[in-house]
């Protein structure tokens, strides 16, 4: 059984918690134990109905605030997959949270108040979406309720937000009229719109393809772990695990090890600790190699005629995530899957306007929750593919090199 991973943005208020509440409740994938706690909590049990924005809003502030601040993960299943759920904050200056959600999301909900329209969280939370290179994006207008489910204001807003998608680049957005408090268009199809012929929500969550979004044609193995048990009985073991990104490889297949370039050959593939004659993303392996290659971890095994980019210097769009400001001349830790990598800032090229999607004049310093553009100077080079071709070795964390905490989250060029 696949996984499909989400999040749902959108405006403050908009019902994102609520409408995850209700996906929860509805499918029957809550537990009693938590379910009457919630009962308990709920601001309206006295009307027989509990708050479901609360399975989800698990910090205290959230709950007396009425807001979403962290991403909240949930996880659930049905007969056809298994999901996680990330419910990402609305507010302005929870971005970085949002981008921190997004970052492994296949699939994009974007909710708009029937009520408001497209306003400018939505543009921004789109513009999170298109610069993650989320696959698919699901535009579900909410509240529908309460502008009498009105078709024509369904259709006003499903015009102005494809102005948004086209602009951006989205190419699969599937548009979908709901009511998350009344859990219409949610896991059942609702009466009340009898002008919308799709599938409720549920539906295009477990049937939108998730499979087809693997590069199974560009290989990638970051190493994680030189294997040399040493032991009598595998006194010349000598095994490359890591977790495949992308792409094929089978025995037989000529490899080069980056970024030194010393080329070998595949003579064996371990999956579970059985040999097999081939492997493919996103499958755990082992492969050993015809000759001793000095391999250390953050090295990347590829193919021979399929090579990504070795450099130290790297232009990469930066979500800003510390309090700190980010100035020319700074010095981070570059994580890039298993490679870590000492690095320095040389230089601000623009600020992008999550609003406008229009870049800025460089600014002398970046603050919290600032998308930029920059270039990295690393000690050492690293083998990097671009972002927007392969998302799995074109994302990197920045680290502060005195505290450990991560402070930016980059998207290479």
């Amino acid at each position: 059984m696949d996984i499909l991973r989400f999040i749902t943005a959108g405006s403050v208020d908009d019902g994102k918690s609520t409408l995850i509440g209700r996906l929860l409740y509805d499918s029957k994938s809550i537990m009693i134990d938590h379910l009457e706690a919630i009962e308990k909590q709920s601001k309206h049990k006295e009307d027989g109905e509990i708050d479901l924005a609360l399975l989800t809003d698990g910090l205290r502030a959230e709950r007396e605030q009425g807001i979403t601040i962290d991403v909240a993960y949930k996880y659930f299943s049905t007969p056809k997959r298994k999901f996680i759920i990330a419910d990402a904050p609305g507010h302005i200056q929870y971005t970085r949270n949002m981008v921190t959600g997004a970052s492994n999301s296949d699939l994009a909900i974007v909710l708009i108040d029937a009520r408001n329209g497209v306003v400018e969280q939505t543009r921004r939370h789109s513009i999170i979406a298109s610069l993650l290179n989320i696959p698919h994006v699901v535009v579900a207008v909410n509240k529908m309720d309460l502008v009498n489910n009105s078709q024509d204001v369904y259709n006003n807003i499903l015009i102005d937000y494809a102005e948004v998608a086209k602009s951006l680049g989205l190419k699969d957005v599937i548009y979908i009229p709901i009511s998350a408090i009344n859990g219409d268009n949610i896991v059942q199809k609702s009466n009340n719109f009898p002008w919308y012929d799709g599938k409720p929500l549920l539906e295009i969550l477990e049937s939108v393809e998730v499979q087809s979004d693997i590069n199974l044609t560009d290989a990638r193995l970051p190493v994680q772990y030189v294997i040399r048990p040493q032991t009598e009985t595998l006194h010349d073991y000598r095994g490359y695990a890591g977790k495949l990104q992308s792409g094929i490889y089978k025995v037989g297949d000529s490899v080069s090890i980056l970024p030194s370039g010393v080329e070998s050959a595949i003579t064996a593939i371990e999956v579970n600790g059985i040999k097999v004659e081939e492997a493919f993303a996103p499958q755990p392996v082992i492969l050993h190699l015809a000759d001793d290659v000095d391999i250390s971890r953050g090295d990347v095994i590829v193919h021979s005629n399929n090579k990504p980019k070795v450099e130290n210097e790297l232009e990469v769009i930066l979500c800003w995530m510390d309090k700190k400001k980010l100035v020319p001349g700074n010095k981070y830790l570059l994580q890039l899957n298993s490679k870590r990598v000492k690095s320095v800032i040389k230089d601000i090229a623009y600020r992008l306007d999550v609003n406008s999607f229009e870049k800025q004049a460089a600014p002398e310093s970046i603050e919290l929750n600032d998308i930029v553009k920059v270039t990295l100077k690393t000690a050492s080079p690293v083998a990097f593919d671009s972002y927007k071709n392969l998302k799995t070795s074109g994302s990197a964390i920045l680290i502060d090199e005195t505290s450990n905490v991560t402070v930016g989250a980059c998207m290479i060029q």
